[in-house]
């Protein structure tokens, strides 16, 4: 009896530790599926712009749930941010304008070192605006009116006789777009394209609005001025006469019947090919995570008005996050799947 005690006892031992180690294999195995991440260092790049940090924010709250190790972004203009996604000395961004980068991106390599993962932001715009009280009394709709002396010259800021365009910085894309646009609509001789830092720009723009003075510019929705001079209200779109791009018209450029000029876009999530392909939990949550662009407006605005620095930012998107918890949360929980 006392030697089948032992035995008893021994086998009870044996049992104990068999569970305590399938119970640490489980609990492990959860927490990889709940963290495919662990481990992982992720390098973001985000353009310099500071109003465009708000939904990189969103992104890493994401990836840090998957349990990736976000390092601290990178910033660059565009070009260069997606050289650096090509080479693998960035990881990811989601801030590619599909249509209005796509020369960068081909440049860079292409879909043969990077992969176009999610749309972040569909139905992104572009376009030229001038105030509504100088487009009513003189009946301007379109820029094919500013060949015109005499309209060009109410947009004149430094007494040379023609208008001056609130225009776009050097690296951005949207500057290589307009300068065309100037040619192609022959506006040379009326339409100058002031460039530089543009919200510095679109703070005299805004002055001079204030001022009662008519007023000439490019801009894009999403971002906060849309919030200051409201469309239809305070400024309206300028039609173009066609469509002229300088890498072809193939693309949709009209929003709420008028012809804009710029491809209506999106922006999207692109990550280094070989980083997406050794960790689809991390391209899965990019390929679903998604904000409105009235929803990036109002955090642009929010930044306009005081709240600008990286801890009101980060803020903003965590916020956002709560706002949005269950669909936040979905994401993350589709990313965690695509890992298994």
């Amino acid at each position: 009896m006392k030697s089948i005690s032992k035995f008893c006892k021994k086998t009870q031992v044996v049992e104990s530790f068999s569970i305590a180690l399938m119970a640490g294999v489980l609990s492990n195995s959860a927490i990889a599926n709940d963290m495919p991440g662990k481990g992982v260092e992720v390098t973001p790049i985000f353009p310099s712009i500071a109003e465009e940090r708000f939904r990189g924010e969103i992104a890493i709250a994401g990836l840090e749930a998957l349990g990736y190790e976000v390092e601290e972004p990178k910033e660059s203009e565009y070009a260069t941010m997606l050289l650096a996604i090509s080479y693998g000395d960035a990881d990811f961004t989601v801030h590619l304008w599909d249509k209005l980068h796509d020369t960068f991106y081909q440049k860079a390599g292409g879909d043969d070192t990077m992969m176009k993962v999610g749309s972040i932001m569909p139905g992104v715009l572009q376009g030229y605006q001038i105030d509504k009280k100088t487009a009513d009394k003189y009946g301007i709709t379109s820029i094919d009116d500013l060949k015109k002396p005499e309209i060009a010259k109410l947009f004149d800021s430094n007494g040379d006789g023609k208008a001056d365009l609130t225009g776009c910085n050097p690296g951005w894309g949207c500057e290589l777009i307009i300068d065309h646009h100037i040619d192609a609509y022959d506006l040379g001789d009326t339409v100058t394209h002031n460039r530089g830092s543009y919200f510095a720009l679109m703070a005299d723009t805004i002055a001079r609005y204030q001022d009662g003075k008519p007023v000439l510019f490019y801009t894009w929705v999403p971002q906060w001025i849309s919030g200051v001079l409201k469309v239809n209200q305070d400024v309206v779109w300028l039609e173009v006469p066609y469509t002229d791009l300088p890498n072809g018209n193939d693309v949709p450029t009209t929003f709420n019947g008028k012809n804009l000029g710029f491809a209506v876009d999106e922006v999207m999530s692109v990550v280094n090919r070989d980083f997406g392909l050794d960790n689809p939990a991390a391209m899965a949550f990019l390929s679903n995570v998604q904000i409105s662009s009235d929803d990036e407006s109002a955090q642009n605005l929010l930044m306009r008005n005081g709240e600008n620095s990286e801890a009101d930012i980060k803020r903003h998107a965590d916020e956002w996050i709560s706002e949005h918890q269950e669909q936040f949360d979905s994401w993350v929980e589709m990313a965690r799947k695509a890992a298994n």
